[in-house]
């Protein structure tokens, strides 16, 4: 089996890409910006802005399964014209294909927990980019996975976690929100999750996060009880207080996609758990 990671430098990507050679696949891999570091994996430019790209990358690669773990931020023409391009192209040659898409298509506006068949309503324009993306992958290629998934955590590596470290060294302005509630999951447990549905039959959306639901500042005082800072360095703040939206809840229920894993999605509790 041959697999091309659509974003294989980036936090998600890079562990799938370490996965995928783990297990003997031949690997290919896209990067925007420079390539990955990872030895063994033929690595391809794809730039999203450029409509031929998809097509162009999946004609080199010639793969059997797509695992699309890109990330444009709130550039429409990456986040959502780029991954509705990619389906296309899938499509055609029947590939198969895994999305990788947010709980920012929620606004978190409701008390309860979103499951897989409540309905976006994104309220940022990142969000709307990835709802839009979600309509388009799920319409050109119904048997595709998408796969919303929360704040993606790691052992050090990922960008909440050198947040925390910046803001509690005074390196960067800003506060943890203590009204912003997500359902933070671990890089190994996402990608070891996408890996189980890539070569399962499942298709349609499913939601894989973890099971504590936390605001931004809780996560940020499990971050920095594990690497020994101390907690009065991390300023709080509540986002209703700031010019941004009001206060988010977005809690993913990923218990059905739970059911059908072996891969256990822990909690942030349990991942970040001081030895």
């Amino acid at each position: 089996m041959t697999v091309l990671i659509v974003g294989g430098s980036g936090f998600l990507g890079a562990e799938l890409v370490r996965r995928a050679l783990s297990a003997g696949r031949t690997t290919a891999a896209t990067y925007n910006s420079g390539p990955g570091s990872a030895p063994g994996a033929s690595w391809h430019q794809l730039d999203f802005r450029d409509p031929r790209a998809p097509d162009e990358v999946i004609d080199a690669v010639k793969p059997s399964l797509v695992i699309n773990a890109s990330s444009g931020e709130a550039d429409w023409t990456v986040t959502a014209d780029g991954p509705v391009r990619l389906a296309q192209a899938t499509a055609r040659r029947r590939i198969r294909l895994v999305h990788v898409s947010s709980d920012a298509v929620f606004s978190g506006s409701r008390s309860s927990r979103y499951d897989e068949g409540a309905l976006p309503d994104p309220v940022t324009p990142y969000g709307a980019a990835k709802a839009a993306a979600e309509t388009g992958v799920r319409l050109l290629h119904p048997a595709a996975v998408v796969a919303r998934t929360s704040l993606i955590i790691g052992d050090g590596g990922s960008v909440h976690e050198r947040m925390v470290h910046d803001l509690a060294a005074g390196a960067r302005p800003g506060a943890l929100f203590t009204d912003d509630i997500r359902c933070p999951v671990h890089v190994a447990d996402l990608a070891a999750a996408l890996w189980e549905l890539a070569e399962s039959e499942v298709a349609g959306v499913v939601h894989l996060a973890g099971t504590d639901a936390l605001s931004r500042y809780d996560l940020g005082v499990l971050i920095a009880r594990r690497d020994d800072i101390a907690l009065s360095l991390l300023p709080a703040g509540r986002r209703a207080d700031t010019q941004l939206l009001g206060g988010l809840n977005v809690r993913l229920d990923s218990d059905a996609t739970q059911r059908r894993l072996h891969t256990r999605l822990r909690g942030a509790r349990d991942f970040l758990a001081k030895d």
